[in-house]
């Protein structure tokens, strides 16, 4: 805490323990010069990055789509340099026409291996937040399920704020789940139906069949793409003369990071233990509309559109995240604070600071990062490399705050 402010409050407070969130703890210490003990990171898991690892477990994730110098730490070959020093290169998977890519288990060891070395698990705070509001002295507090949280500047990188998208036809049917839900992996069952189209109902669907009889049901072809996007949106001249071109939070920018980002695609290393699980017979696959489902008495019954009827003893899916920026969260912070919101809810952030300005214009000390930064950060902000580009920004506005410190909203140009 930090003894000059308002109630012992701090200098930045980041919402949200993941991939995001630790990366920028980490940055925020080591390149803006904070000081450890004015920062928080409150995530109401236990440990830090606890999320991604119980997502990355659920569906049997054997390596990242990413590649090596896509991780938490701050500096870019580090994961490299761990996997040198401790004989683990054979854990750098090869990918064609591509950098090589982390085992998860050499990827969440380097992650242990940076938290530990910058101390980053004494700042986190387990809690969940329920209310942001400004004081009378311009700093934010938190409403937290342990109590208030005074804070000068705050970084929202919460994800997909936990709107798991579930198909009209799933609602309120029971034996089916979301991947990202209460869903259990290590739960009995000799039919699972695995409903998706992309890396994540690939990877589960495989996973699965290895012990029990599988049906993935994709409403497409599965399309095979090595990335989230194309190489030239992870850097920021891309970024900027491709999507900055628009007006801020606007359809434009929306509808530009939708075509470039390769959603609900499968990196072609998948391939091979696909077709093998198919081919061995463990794992069907088949395209489709889903029309109904119904509970029976066995488990749970899909009509497909063009009436085949499948059954299965429980149903995941594996159907991504509604729109970060259309959350119930979002909406209360936006009233709360009177931020400004564009196309279907889009932050109107600035573009060099990422920081949300408010309905008459003034940009607060509020920060985005993660997937409700689309609109300035691009096709890559919810992932790996977003936690990256979207540090680069905030770190710097941070340490302007620092050195010239103010409580008075700064008014976008």
């Amino acid at each position: 805490m930090n003894e000059n402010h308002p109630n012992g409050g701090f200098d930045c407070v980041i919402l949200g323990g993941g991939i995001h969130g630790t990366h920028l703890a980490g940055r925020l210490i080591e390149d803006a010069g904070v000081d450890r003990h004015a920062v928080a990171v409150v995530d109401p898991n236990d440990r830090l990055l606890s999320s991604f690892r119980r997502k990355a477990n659920a569906i049997g994730m054997d390596a990242l789509r990413s590649t090596y110098v896509q991780h938490v730490g701050t500096e870019p070959f580090s994961l490299e340099s761990f996997a040198e020093a401790t004989g683990r290169e054979d854990e750098l998977r090869p990918t064609v026409d591509y950098p090589e890519r982390p085992s998860l288990d050499l990827f969440m060891d380097h992650a242990d291996r940076f938290i530990e070395s910058n101390n980053l698990n004494s700042l986190h705070r387990q809690a969940r937040v329920e209310r942001i509001e400004r004081g009378t002295n311009g700093e934010f507090q938190l409403e937290t399920s342990t109590g208030r949280i005074d804070t000068a500047a705050c970084v929202l990188a919460i994800g997909h704020g936990g709107g798991n998208r579930v198909p009209d036809w799933a609602r309120g049917v029971d034996g089916i789940d979301h991947v990202w839900g209460d869903f259990d992996p290590e739960a009995d069952a000799t039919r699972t139906i695995v409903v998706g189209g992309g890396i994540t109902a690939v990877q589960l669907a495989c996973v699965l069949s290895e012990r029990e009889s599988v049906t993935m049901v994709s409403r497409h072809p599965l399309e095979w793409e090595v990335s989230e996007a194309d190489p030239p949106w992870l850097n920021w001249n891309h970024i900027e003369r491709e999507l900055h071109q628009y007006p801020r939070a606007s359809k434009a920018r929306l509808d530009a990071v939708r075509d470039a980002r390769h959603s609900a695609t499968v990196p072609p290393y998948l391939y091979e233990p696909l077709d093998a699980q198919i081919g061995d017979g463990r794992l069907r696959l088949l395209e489709g509309d889903i029309e109904t489902a119904t509970t029976t008495e066995g488990g749970v019954a899909l009509r497909l559109q063009d009436g085949e009827v499948l059954k299965g003893d429980r149903v995941v899916c594996a159907t991504g995240f509604e729109p970060a920026f259309q959350q119930l969260f979002t909406d209360r912070l936006a009233a709360d604070l009177d931020l400004a919101r564009g196309y279907r809810g889009l932050p109107m952030l600035v573009d060099e600071t990422l920081a949300w300005e408010t309905t008459d214009g003034a940009a607060l000390p509020l920060y985005v990062s993660g997937a409700l930064a689309l609109g300035v950060v691009g096709p890559y902000a919810p992932n790996i490399p977003g936690a990256k580009r979207a540090a680069d920004r905030i770190t710097r506005a941070i340490e302007a705050r620092r050195v010239e410190p103010t409580n008075t909203p700064v008014r976008a140009e």
